[in-house]
């Protein structure tokens, strides 16, 4: 006596429903209104008066403010960086005296306002009428000056951007030199390799994955904090703003255009931090950090695949 065969059914497919955000959809909506009103309010505010903006977004004396601008972020980041370099390995340095002196560097200029730094190297002359330089309790002088004549508004701007850049520069350069494994710098000191050549040649290279993403956020920090050398009058961008809604009392418009070209400024600058962070950052978990314009671009294509499969 043969057995029955036994039928199983076939299970029933199953459709796959993406799942709704309806929540995160309705606020989506709510903040791109948000947004287009205000810009509609702002295009129809007679205040702005378009008119100056559009005259002065590219006059002359915008870009002589905005070469100013440049070459003042440019040398003040490059003299904060090697600056800070020297300083973050006197910091680990086990001399006490080269210890001393750096902490002491950096608790002065991190512990006061950028903008009393500016003043003060501004006004430099109040307290020294000359700049000397010699052998310290000896009437033998190498450098004489008058302070005036050597410190310029431009000199003195720059002295204190990178000064002040450079004891925010040494902290982060020692946390990236403290993020290389001791056993390179070991390995390193038996092959026979001096210390200075070990930083060179095996620390700072690997430490440059910590160093270069925050780096690369003070570098557009600093874009920014040359706006405060306009109290002494160095005549970049946000100095030569002044000088004009000084004389055509339209400040709220000629704002507009230093913001304008500040925010172009600051993209710019986002470009390269984007591919350099990249850059170094690769075989790490953050190295696959996606900009916001990929973000939208995946949220999109996502969006997209969700539609055509609840179409099905």
């Amino acid at each position: 006596m043969s057995a029955s065969p036994h039928h199983e059914s076939a299970p029933a497919e199953m459709d796959i429903v993406p799942v709704r955000h309806y929540g995160r959809w309705a606020a989506a909506v709510a903040a791109v209104a948000a947004v287009g009103g205000l810009i509609g309010s702002l295009a129809k505010n007679a205040n702005l008066h378009w008119d100056v903006i559009g005259h002065y977004l590219f006059a002359g004396l915008i870009f002589d403010g905005l070469t100013t601008t440049l070459w003042l972020t440019a040398a003040a980041m490059a003299l904060g960086l090697v600056l800070g370099t020297l300083i973050a390995v006197m910091r680990l340095s086990t001399n006490p005296v080269l210890y001393g002196l750096s902490s002491l560097f950096v608790w002065i200029f991190r512990g006061t306002p950028l903008l009393v730094q500016i003043i003060f190297w501004g006004y430099a002359a109040a307290l020294y009428k000359k700049v000397l330089i010699g052998i310290p309790f000896t009437d033998i002088t190498f450098f004489r000056a008058d302070t005036n004549s050597l410190l310029t508004p431009a000199v003195a701007a720059l002295l204190a951007l990178g000064l002040n850049e450079a004891a925010y520069a040494s902290e982060i350069v020692r946390a990236g030199i403290q993020s290389v494994d001791t056993g390179q710098t070991e390995a390193a000191h038996s092959l026979g390799m001096r210390p200075a050549l070990t930083m060179r040649r095996i620390v700072l290279p690997q430490a440059m994955r910590v160093i270069i993403p925050p780096m690369g956020n003070e570098t557009i920090n600093m874009l920014k904090m040359t706006a405060l050398v306009s109290v002494i009058a160095a005549h970049d961008l946000m100095s030569n703003i002044q000088d004009v809604y000084a004389q055509n009392y339209q400040v709220i418009p000629m704002l507009v255009v230093a913001s304008i070209w500040y925010l172009a400024l600051v993209s710019l600058l986002s470009i390269p931090q984007a591919w350099m962070e990249r850059r170094y950052g690769r075989g790490t978990s953050g190295g696959g950090r996606v900009s916001p314009v990929q973000r939208i671009l995946a949220g999109a294509v996502s969006l997209g695949r969700a539609k055509k499969e609840s179409d099905r």
